[in-house]
């Protein structure tokens, strides 16, 4: 029986528990996951670190990625948007 790559059909988010981690590793998991992402993919990022109220948005406005963040029973949740890459003609 054939299977069908489920990257293309998945809607899940993928997710980094950064929690208990401090800065900067939260922002290097996310770069590192960043560099792999597609455009549109998505990430949960779980964070304790207080830092990571600040570090994660400025990165993400940065390098242009779509983000949201909620607060969670003592962690930050952001949900990180991968931004198409630029292309050169």
């Amino acid at each position: 029986m054939a299977s069908i790559g489920s990257s293309s059909l998945a809607t899940e988010a993928d997710t980094i528990d950064a929690r208990g981690l401090k800065c900067p590793l939260p922002v290097l998991k996310l770069e590192k996951w960043l560099a792999e992402a597609t455009p549109g993919a998505r990430l949960v990022l779980l964070a304790s670190d207080p830092m990571a109220r600040i570090d994660i948005p400025l990165h993400c406005r940065q390098q242009g990625h779509g983000f949201a963040e909620e607060r969670a029973e003592g962690y930050l949740r952001f949900v990180v948007t991968a931004a198409g890459r630029a292309r050169s003609s």
